[in-house]
């Protein structure tokens, strides 16, 4: 495995494998890897020729109030995990490189932004393109891989690359989950013990739905009124929000009906959980992430 800092020395070996004829994958991280990540370039590594991945902890898509300067951070357990799940080139660019000095253009998300986190955190998913725009252009992907688990931000990328036609095709990956349900993150680490006895009860609440919707329950309210209770009678987390969207495209719906997401955020003393469940409602088999 190459490890590259300099924009300079990736454009460089980007065009040694283009030339080479290689088709490339891109695993666009903020790094602390844990399983969820190594999957993406599991199937990245399945897809392609050259698998890159990038750390980079965004400062543009953190709020003020947000966790920019206690996310993890751990590059050397990183590169050892990247290295040894296969990625060929790992770039670890330092944020003067990716911002320097001021811009002339700010990019601005204006669809599929004011719902669910998007909603709260003001700025959040202009830093992810932002960013991502960057890293596009510079590793020239064929194909890149998002986990599930942060199903907005997939709607968000995918508008992205259909809207300014990057020649990528966006991956969609289901997300990982620990033995007992809770969706793999970064943040989990925060978790008390209590809490984190507590967590599992989001993607229960979730499947517990999917159970009532697959029976015929068409009611979006009934659905997001069942969720909150559940979670707020057994766990000491705050229930942020309950939502239900037609995905991608993350607008409302009065029933239940095509491809639709169930999505809930639940705050914790030191972490604020996601999860949610991808359901499509014009096949025989439910689609559950």
């Amino acid at each position: 495995m190459k490890v590259i800092t300099e924009l300079k020395a990736l454009r460089e070996a980007i065009h040694h494998h283009k030339q080479s004829g290689c088709s490339i994958g891109f695993v666009p991280t903020m790094g602390f890897l844990h399983e969820g990540h190594l999957t993406l370039v599991k199937e990245a590594r399945k897809q392609n020729d050259i698998v890159v991945m990038s750390i980079f902890v965004n400062p543009l898509q953190f709020g003020p109030n947000e966790d920019f300067e206690r996310y993890p951070r751990d590059i050397e357990r990183d590169s050892i995990l990247a290295e040894n799940a296969g990625v060929d080139i790992l770039f670890i660019p330092v944020a003067e490189e990716m911002y320097p000095g001021t811009t002339s253009i700010k990019m601005n998300v204006t669809e599929r932004v004011n719902v669910l986190c998007g909603k709260k955190r003001e700025g959040h998913f202009d830093g992810v393109v932002t960013v991502l725009t960057k890293l596009f252009h510079l590793v020239q992907p064929d194909r890149a891989y998002f986990g599930l688990k942060d199903a907005q931000q997939i709607a968000v990328v995918e508008g992205l690359v259909q809207d300014y036609f990057f020649p990528v095709e966006i991956v969609r990956v289901p997300t990982v989950r620990e033995e007992d349900g809770l969706a793999k993150s970064s943040r989990n680490v925060y978790l008390s013990e209590k809490e984190r006895s507590e967590a599992p009860v989001l993607y229960e609440s979730l499947e517990k739905v999917k159970n009532k919707i697959e029976s015929g329950e068409t009611s979006g309210d009934s659905i997001i009124s069942e969720v909150t209770d559940f979670i707020h009678s057994r766990t000491s987390g705050q229930v942020e929000y309950v939502e239900v969207y037609s995905f991608p495209e993350l607008t409302p719906i009065d029933d239940l009906k095509g491809e639709i997401i169930i999505a809930l955020a639940v705050q914790y003393q030191k972490a604020r959980l996601i999860d949610n469940m991808i359901i499509s409602l014009n096949e025989e088999e439910n689609q559950h992430v």
